[in-house]
């Protein structure tokens, strides 16, 4: 079956606009080759760019970088001096051609059509951002773990980028395909957000009066974390910065995001009844045990539903996946960010930017002398943040 026209092309000739492909990578040797190929191997008629700004790493992140511009003259690679995630999306911003910008991640792989059918449906609805779903992909037991977990309800949430539902508005999608107007008009990413960069842009653009567009079958691959460590890195810094996002827009707190910290207050409180009680009494010890213990038959008894497909492997990990996406993230949020943990850039007033211009010969109209911190993630790529 041959693809749709898109409704930019009335007379069957191209007239698609052209757009800029976005990213920001750092320590991302392993992924980076196949997410820029998945990016040049698009079926998009128009013209299409790719801008690549690489932050310090510890691998050949950017000689391969260099390599992939080297062999097609799309590709053009620019400097991440900070390596935050936010800088690097806005210097990429900066540096790109065209109004219409799509955010891709070095962890993510595209289907073949995804640029084009995002830009029918940029077209077609006046959205200021249009995205799918994330659809992780493993390649190990504990991956498959990983994927199903962040699929279901379970593991994260009820956000439609993660578990699907109907097209149409949403709070916010996975990467997205922006606007360039749109972006420009709320400041575009918040530099002080290390992670739940995403969530926090898109919360904006809706305050703002625009639409942000869910289409459930634009689906993007994500490589899922493959060791119980760097998810839970993963996790408990996505909740220490969603209790920051919640800081900033204290209306968007919901019961969703007060679940994961009030099991750990719980499992805590009851564990240390349960210690007391050893001594005290058999009575105060089952009602410490209560807690730990209703958890985790709770998580056993939902992973038995949601795992019974899996292989054996996977299906054994899963409940220990669950709970370190629970316990990680609800830790996260109660510690927060140690003071010192982020610089305060406001919207609209990024340093990257200036230093955008720079790069691209254009002076931006930013905060000149606006402070560049140094990585506060830690090592290791700072991946598209998980949860909605």
């Amino acid at each position: 079956m041959s693809p749709a026209k898109s409704p930019s092309e009335p007379d069957g000739t191209s007239h698609l606009p052209p757009v800029s492909v976005f990213l920001t990578v750092r320590d991302e040797e392993r992924h980076l080759t196949a997410a820029i190929e998945r990016v040049l191997g698009q079926d998009y008629a128009g013209e299409l760019e790719v801008v690549l700004a690489v932050g310090p790493s510890h691998d050949r992140t950017l000689e391969i970088a260099h390599e992939l511009a080297g062999r097609d003259a799309r590709v053009r690679v620019i400097d991440n001096p900070t390596g935050r995630t936010p800088d690097g999306l806005n210097l990429a911003v900066a540096a790109a051609r065209h109004d219409v910008l799509v955010r891709v991640d070095g962890h993510s792989e595209l289907e073949p059509d995804y640029v084009r059918r995002a830009v029918d449906a940029l077209l077609e609805t006046g959205a200021a951002n249009v995205g799918g779903r994330m659809v992780p992909l493993g390649t190990t037991s504990f991956e498959d773990a990983v994927a199903r977990a962040m699929s279901s309800p379970l593991g994260i949430g009820s956000a439609a980028f993660h578990t699907g539902g109907e097209p149409g508005p949403a709070p916010t999608v996975y990467l997205g395909v922006f606007r360039r107007d749109a972006l420009e008009r709320v400041g575009g990413y918040d530099e002080h957000f290390v992670r739940a960069q995403d969530w926090e842009l898109n919360h904006r653009l809706r305050e703002a009066g625009e639409v942000v567009w869910f289409v459930p079958d634009l689906g993007v691959t994500y490589r899922p974390r493959g060791d119980v460590r760097a998810l839970a890195r993963q996790f408990f810094r996505t909740g220490q910065w969603r209790r920051q996002v919640i800081k900033r827009h204290p209306q968007t707190a919901g019961l969703r995001y007060l679940a994961p910290p009030a099991a750990v207050a719980g499992i805590a409180l009851g564990t240390a009844v349960a210690a007391v009680g050893a001594t005290a009494g058999p009575r105060w010890l089952l009602v410490g045990l209560s807690a730990p213990v209703g958890y985790a038959a709770a998580v056993v008894a939902g992973c038995a539903v949601v795992g019974r497909d899996l292989p054996p492997a996977a299906r054994r990990r899963l409940p220990g996946v669950v709970a370190t996406m629970h316990l990680a993230w609800g830790s996260g949020f109660l510690r927060g960010l140690p003071r010192a943990g982020a610089p305060a850039v406001a919207p609209g007033t990024t340093a990257s930017a200036s230093a955008a211009g720079a790069t691209t010969g254009v002076v931006y109209p930013v905060a000149a002398n606006a402070p560049r911190p140094a990585p506060t993630e830690g090592p290791g790529p700072d991946r598209h943040v998980t949860e909605d």
